[in-house]
């Protein structure tokens, strides 16, 4: 008989693996050498399981040659490639921390982020979209083009040493990063050996910035285990395996990208394909067909892209099974959509946060397509959720509270910062997420929303999720973000930002009609807006306080009279 509270605990089975990353990128090209591993369709990049792991050991014997040493933090500033992923696994192996850079971040941010970790070394691309990444590493260190490569000294972010240049003409001060491999010698490639002896599966190897909405970015630090098993458990949910084919449009400096997709096609014996350096929707339906990929990832925003492609139906898709979708709340109607449209009969959603390696919940292909259209799944294994009340008692089940997740998957911390830890992990090792979640009776899990965008209007608690499912059901509406406003009267009001699917047209009175009678009064959006673009992360999560920020602007709302 299941507990009327809303704590659940995952199947403990099958074991947790205590390998490193590099012990299991050895084992993939032991089991797996022949089999591919990476193809990177925008650069024409192929690599087998063995070619891999021979490539990220000679770019971590150049790492060693370049003074760098165990436990020293590199950096990697760039959108998707196949340098990405060789950084990735070099790092593993030479012991190093992975810092992974937002690609979206400017040199302020740059500048926080070098500083706050200590980073030695950085891998950038030349450039991407507006961003000149070389130019605004040499306005931060204008020295680098009187130093030798490797011997940088910059004032204002004193750790640094070295800066790595992927692709392009050879720039005064930089090492080109198809050069690192000729820097390490046999003497480096011995220190590996006796590194790779000395390093735990606890040991950091990731360092992940996560993006608040308010203060600094803080650095979610990971170990090889958290991550490793993460990624092996991701894909085991999905029934990912050897011979499937991954495609991974999301970007590899989130949890998504590098642990999600690279570690689990590492643990499973499958291929990451990387349809372009950016997510493109007409570029990752070319390379599910050219590749015959099995499997995709994407963020709720990315499938909708994918489904409103102008050619959709002239790709052939039919290769597809089964993949992930995560990041943000799923819309009903968009997962339906993808399992009839996109073939992928067996695709799962998955939820989790950076702080938790990501993922805690995910739906399985065995579970009734209800529930997975309409859940997140229930807990992955080895791990415990709970859900809390305002008192921090555990709500009974179908009540929403905020949602805690403990075991294996929770971070070491966050990195030089004890008293945020303090805050977000309690001392029973509950990691407390700041998402309102609601656990039924069978275990399945629903997120309805964050701690701080539920909307309180006139003493009603109104979930955001809740307004945006129903109005996804409308057949005009292609996308839909809703918020709580400021407001005199009711302390909030509810607000609708929408995207129409091409060539439609609608009105406000429209969405009020749609409502009327079929959701509570108090929930219905008193302010709505039609617009062609939402505010994104480079995830491709909406930022609600931007759309906040901009009603509050529009409306000319005094907050500190509605506080």
């Amino acid at each position: 008989m299941p507990s009327s509270l809303s704590y659940v605990r995952g199947p403990a089975e099958p074991a947790l693996s205590d390998l490193t990353i590099g012990q299991a990128l050895a084992r993939a090209a032991e089991r797996w050498g022949d089999q591919e591993a990476l193809v990177s369709v925008h650069q024409g990049v192929r690599l087998t399981w063995r070619e891999l792991r021979e490539k990220a050991q000679q770019v971590a014997a150049g790492l060693l040659a370049l003074g760098l040493e165990a436990g020293d933090r590199i950096g990697i500033w760039s959108p998707n490639n196949a340098e990405w992923v060789l950084t990735q696994f070099a790092a593993a192996e030479a012991g190093l921390i992975l810092v992974t850079v937002n690609p979206a971040y400017r040199q302020s941010e740059l500048e926080y982020t070098l500083n706050k970790v200590g980073v030695s070394a950085l891998v950038v691309a030349e450039r991407f979209k507006t961003s000149d990444y070389v130019a605004m590493v040499e306005a931060l260190c204008p020295a680098v083009a009187d130093e030798c490569p490797g011997e940088l000294f910059c004032e204002r972010a004193p750790d640094l040493r070295a800066v790595i240049k992927i692709g392009g003409e050879p720039r005064p001060g930089w090492l080109r990063f198809d050069d690192l491999a000729a820097l390490g010698g046999p003497a480096h490639r011995e220190a590996l050996t006796r590194i790779a002896a000395r390093i735990s599966s606890a040991d950091p190897v990731n360092i992940q910035f996560t993006s608040g909405t308010t203060g600094q970015p803080k650095g979610a630090t990971l170990s090889h285990r958290n991550i490793l098993n993460n990624g092996f458990f991701v894909g085991r949910a999905q029934g990912l395996g050897e011979g499937d084919r991954l495609c991974v449009p999301v970007p590899l400096y989130h949890c998504f990208g590098m642990v999600m997709a690279n570690l689990a096609c590492l643990t499973h014996g499958a291929t990451m394909v990387y349809p372009a350096d950016a997510f493109e929707p007409g570029a990752v339906l070319a390379a599910v067909e050219k590749e015959r990929c099995t499997s995709l990832y994407g963020v709720p925003t990315m499938f909708i892209a994918e489904l409103a492609h102008p050619e959709f139906d002239r790709f052939d898709l039919s290769s597809l099974r089964t993949g992930v979708m995560a990041g943000a709340p799923c819309p009903v109607e968009v997962m339906r959509q993808v399992i009839g449209r996109m073939h992928m009969a067996d695709v799962t959603i998955a939820y989790g946060m950076t702080e938790t390696s990501p993922v805690s919940f995910q739906s399985s292909p065995a579970d009734p397509v209800e529930r997975r259209v309409s859940t997140i799944g229930r807990v992955q294994p080895h791990l415990e959720v709970k859900v809390v009340d305002a008192d921090g008692n555990i709500a009974a089940r179908g009540e929403p509270g905020e949602l805690c997740t403990r075991g294996y998957s929770v971070m070491l911390g966050y990195w030089d910062d004890p008293e945020r830890t303090a805050e977000a992990i309690d001392a029973d090792g509950w990691m407390h997420t700041g998402d309102l979640a609601v656990i039924d009776f069978e275990g399945y899990g629903n997120i309805v929303g964050r701690l701080k965008d539920m909307v309180v209007r006139g003493g009603e608690n109104v979930y955001p999720r809740e307004v945006e499912e129903f109005l996804y059901r409308h057949p005009k509406i292609e996308d839909v973000a809703v918020v709580g406003v400021p407001d005199s009267k009711y302390g909030e009001e509810i607000c609708a930002w929408i995207r129409l699917k091409p060539g439609e047209a609608m009105t406000e009175l429209e969405v009020a009609e749609f409502c009327r009678g079929q959701i509570a009064h108090y929930k219905v959006p008193r302010y709505v807006r039609f617009v062609d673009a939402f505010p994104m992360t480079v995830t491709g999560k909406v930022q609600k306080f931007l759309i906040r920020e901009a009603m509050i602007e529009e409306l000319g709302v005094d907050v500190a009279r509605t506080a």
